[in-house]
């Protein structure tokens, strides 16, 4: 009997986990929990154990928080699409009073973890946090500008980092912002192309002109190649304290021309398949390249 029970608990906590991962996105999460460790080590600091943990964990409860939030207004659109129905909240199995009781409570522990390392930090993580759920959210149904809003607070990660080392926003950190706010029109139009008939039952507008086209594909490109020069600058001795080696920026010149690639194989065959290989090749670029900021820094 004891057994019986204990399993039951076991399984009980599990599923609860599981769920918790869900209404906070944690692979979503932790991808952005990295880019702040990233820009974090790219400061002029020495590294601190206590703020690296304050960083990741401020930083994955306004991630979590943000998304939590996200899927409570959703709710009802999220039951429409097969890519969503089975979230915690549409399945049934999460009401609306406990997503937002653990929305409440990261945004709460992650403002203080923030704000502790810096009260900029903390700002930056609430601004995050308000234009994705009072912004971004309700315009994905109204207009594909959409996306433009909600790179901003897409964009945020990888300047907190330095803000929260340094205490101090100015050209380094925006320049980290610029390059992870152009990379995110690529990789998030990609992930509409693919998903474009499911975002359709929600009444989302993810595409910028709406449809699977040329004009589509298009401004991909265009914001592949602003991104790639963006990622170059601190080469050039411009970017205040921001520094990039020539031979770091050739490598990262040559990963950005990879993922060009692939914009123009959607141009050419406008496929989801292309579409998925372009946004595989943009998440692989982002985690690349700012491993490849954070190598050079150490051994230049």
């Amino acid at each position: 009997m004891k057994t019986a029970v204990s399993s039951a608990k076991n399984t009980s906590l599990s599923l609860a986990f599981t769920d918790f991962k869900e209404i906070t996105k944690a692979r979503l999460a932790i991808s952005v929990v990295f880019s702040s460790v990233a820009g974090y080590l790219l400061a002029p600091v020495q590294p601190d154990l206590l703020s690296l943990v304050l960083l990741a964990f401020g930083g994955y409860c306004m991630v979590g928080a943000s998304n939590a939030y996200n899927q409570v207004i959703e709710k009802d659109l999220d039951a429409l699409m097969n890519r969503t129905r089975n979230r915690p909240i549409p399945a049934g199995r999460m009401s609306v009073n406990k997503a937002m009781s653990i929305a409440i409570l990261m945004t709460l522990l992650g403002v203080v973890s923030l704000y502790y390392l810096n009260a900029q930090t903390a700002m930056f993580g609430a601004i995050s946090i308000f234009l994705y759920t009072s912004v971004y959210t309700p315009l994905k149904t109204k207009t594909p500008l959409a996306v433009f809003v909600g790179a901003f607070p897409g964009a945020i990660p990888f300047m907190l980092g330095w803000v929260a080392a340094t205490n101090d926003f100015g050209i380094e950190p925006g320049t980290l912002f610029m390059i992870q706010f152009f990379w995110q029109f690529p990789h998030f139009w990609a992930l509409g192309w693919m998903l474009d008939e499911d975002y359709k039952k929600g009444g989302f507008k993810m595409l910028p002109t709406g449809k699977k086209d040329r004009g589509t594909a298009l401004q991909i490109i265009m914001y592949t190649i602003w991104m790639i020069v963006i990622s170059v600058i601190p080469a050039f001795g411009i970017t205040g304290r921001l520094f990039l080696s020539i031979p770091a920026a050739v490598l990262i010149f040559l990963m950005g021309m990879v993922m060009l690639i692939f914009a123009f194989r959607l141009y050419e065959k406008r496929d989801n398949a292309s579409a998925r290989k372009l946004m595989l090749a943009s998440v692989s670029y982002i985690t690349l390249m700012q491993i490849v900021y954070v190598v050079d820094k150490f051994i230049s």
